[in-house]
């Protein structure tokens, strides 16, 4: 079977996909080797028996509705090809809005940034990718997470940052400039989480306690220990808590309290400054 063929072949198998054709070719060419152009342009080459041995099983996943970037183990975010496993969340070209955001409160002079949930490690390395004069620590509490963000780091050569494993602000004894988290925020209860690549994700990545705003909770009370003078502290968050994490920014203590939307143009992100009299 030549490249054509095989692509509408799986495509049409791929009737649950918002991209069913982009879905084809990027296994395609995850498999082959090929870059896009060129399984586009030469659609006539054919494929050998190894190559189609390989696409079967991962055709057949795809139709389970397993995400792409599951089966190929990879995702680009701020145009960083990161490693991906099932153990962490497939990062949203959305939370790319809470990575300029932080950007554009961060000093011009260099100073210490924290990730909290840092996952994949996507924020952090785009941060320290950005802002290399910085020095940026991720913390999850996964283990094989942060195995998986220092496996990033090394392979985007980026040395100005680290990941540890604890939870939440447990394993810190110093304060940051900037805070920045994508912590779990749905309730266990939203429908949502039937559909879709969260089918596949892990859910303690994904949900939260107290309607999936206890880890929010938790992050915004205890930030005030580990922010510097004048820091910010953003968050990302569901798109119908705006309010309320607004409230709990401005209960807490903190000023400047401002939501700003994603590229949807839902309520996304939630970020306060730390005042120097505080």
């Amino acid at each position: 079977m030549d490249y054509q063929h095989w692509l509408a072949m799986a495509a049409s198998r791929f009737i649950d996909s918002e991209s069913p054709k982009r879905d084809a070719e990027i296994l395609l060419g995850f498999i082959t080797g090929r870059s896009r152009s060129f399984i586009l342009a030469f659609g006539e080459t054919l494929l050998t028996a190894e190559q189609l041995a390989l696409l079967t099983p991962l055709v057949h996943r795809r139709q389970q509705g397993e995400p792409i970037a599951y089966l190929i183990g990879q995702r680009e975010f701020w145009s960083l090809p990161l490693t991906l496993s099932a153990t962490t969340l497939i990062p949203r070209p959305d939370t790319e809005c809470l990575v300029e955001q932080a950007l554009s409160h961060l000093p011009r002079a260099a100073c210490s940034i924290l990730d909290l949930g840092s996952g994949s490690g996507a924020i952090a390395l785009a941060l320290a990718s950005e802002r290399p004069d910085c020095t940026v620590i991720g913390v999850d509490i996964n283990a094989d997470a942060v195995a998986l963000a220092c496996h990033n780091a090394t392979k985007l050569a980026l040395n100005n940052l680290s990941f540890i494993q604890g939870n939440w602000f447990a394993p810190l004894d110093q304060r940051f400039m900037l805070i920045v988290s994508n912590p779990p925020y749905i309730d266990a209860n939203d429908p949502h989480l039937a559909k879709g690549d969260v089918r596949y994700e892990p859910p303690q990545a994904l949900i939260a306690e107290a309607n999936g705003m206890a880890d929010l909770i938790t992050i915004v009370q205890q930030a005030p220990y580990y922010i510097a003078a004048s820091g910010w502290l953003l968050v990302e968050h569901g798109w119908k808590q705006a309010k309320q994490v607004q409230a709990l920014f401005c209960k807490t203590g903190f000023n400047s309290v401002v939501t700003h939307k994603d590229y949807a143009g839902h309520d996304r992100i939630t970020l306060g400054q730390w005042n120097l009299s505080q």
